[in-house]
């Protein structure tokens, strides 16, 4: 249930009969579940037209929800600006509310059919694109296997894409590399994952056990681009290298570096998540990097902080926190 304490006082309004489609955010304020989808599509499309389109209503339909629900609230939601719209504090804090009365219905919906016996529902996940060849595809057979009924959705993006998709409420699940700490997200499995040089079968390093950083800067090496987590590892062995490297490529995709190495374009450096069709067929070889200590990188399941999972949520978490641990297992 929303509740948004009012400091500042309103005009009168007529209330509105309490109802299943309604809900209070104040012992004398309710709030229509219209109100909250049309306010919800604004935010995510930053415009009224833009959700009018994604609503199947008209604008003028969505923008009168839009007053109401202010006028209610006694506090603009959106300022409006030249290049859209874009949320208030009031609409900051109002959101973060309304994520949750969303997610708690579907949640609601999903038990209920869980009750009827039917394990309905849906699952949305948003994943890194390097484990789109082996880890996604397995885990959504497990689901089809364990949970015909339920729809899942799953995208990829880059680290900071996921993380702003679990906190706003638009996916379920993440699954990446090293989602920055935030307190809005939990992580609720985490695996730690050795770093190591990637190549061609055929490259000269591939018959080693194991390599140093300099080994590798004597070839063209494929490093990532900022937005990705692992050019936050690798940064400081550049940076205390004392020559300048060779780059063949730098690439904002895990799955180009790897095709790139594949090819033979270079040196690339990841851990074996992501790699086991080709590390399995012999297209590409992991070698350990030797480094002071051991250099990581995590793979975690997120979840929005705060929040009561849908039974197939929670199964498919399961699923993956099994699946991420299991890949630890095997590197000990």
């Amino acid at each position: 249930m929303l509740r948004i304490a009012q400091n500042k006082k309103r005009p009168a309004l007529k209330k509105a009969t309490p109802s299943r489609s309604t809900f209070s955010v104040t012992p004398h304020m309710h709030i229509h579940a219209r109100a909250i989808t049309y306010f919800d599509m604004i935010r995510k499309a930053g415009s009224i037209r833009a959700a009018s389109r994604q609503l199947h209503v008209t604008a003028s339909a969505v923008n009168r929800q839009l007053l109401q629900l202010e006028a209610e609230i006694g506090s603009p939601l959106f300022e409006r600006l030249s290049s859209g719209l874009r949320l208030t504090a009031s609409g900051e804090a109002f959101a973060r509310h309304v994520i949750t009365v969303l997610q708690d219905s579907k949640r609601l919906a999903s038990e209920l059919d869980a009750l009827r016996g039917l394990r309905r529902g849906s699952v949305s996940v948003m994943a890194a694109g390097g484990l789109m060849s082996k880890t996604i595809p397995m885990l959504v057979g497990q689901m089809r296997s364990d949970y015909p009924l339920v729809d899942l959705k799953v995208d990829f993006g880059t680290t900071l894409q996921c993380a702003k998709a679990v906190v706003d409420g638009d996916v379920d699940v993440a699954i990446h590399f090293s989602l920055p700490r935030r307190a809005e997200l939990r992580q609720v499995a985490v695996a730690r994952l050795a770093f190591g040089a990637v190549v061609a079968a055929g490259h000269p390093l591939a018959q080693l056990s194991n390599v140093t950083f300099a080994e590798c800067a004597k070839f063209p090496l494929i490093l990532p681009t900022p937005e990705l987590m692992t050019h936050a590892a690798l940064e400081p062995l550049i940076r205390n290298f004392k020559r300048p490297v060779q780059v063949a490529l730098q690439a904002g995709s895990i799955e180009l570096m790897k095709q790139a190495a594949a090819l033979g374009f270079g040196v690339s450096f990841q851990n074996r998540m992501g790699l086991e069709d080709e590390l399995d067929s012999g297209k590409l070889v992991h070698i350990p990097l030797k480094v002071p200590g051991r250099l990581y990188s995590e793979i975690g399941v997120y979840v929005r902080a705060g929040r009561a999972l849908p039974p197939p949520v929670d199964a498919f978490i399961r699923f993956a926190a099994e699946e991420v641990q299991r890949q630890e297992s095997l590197e000990r």
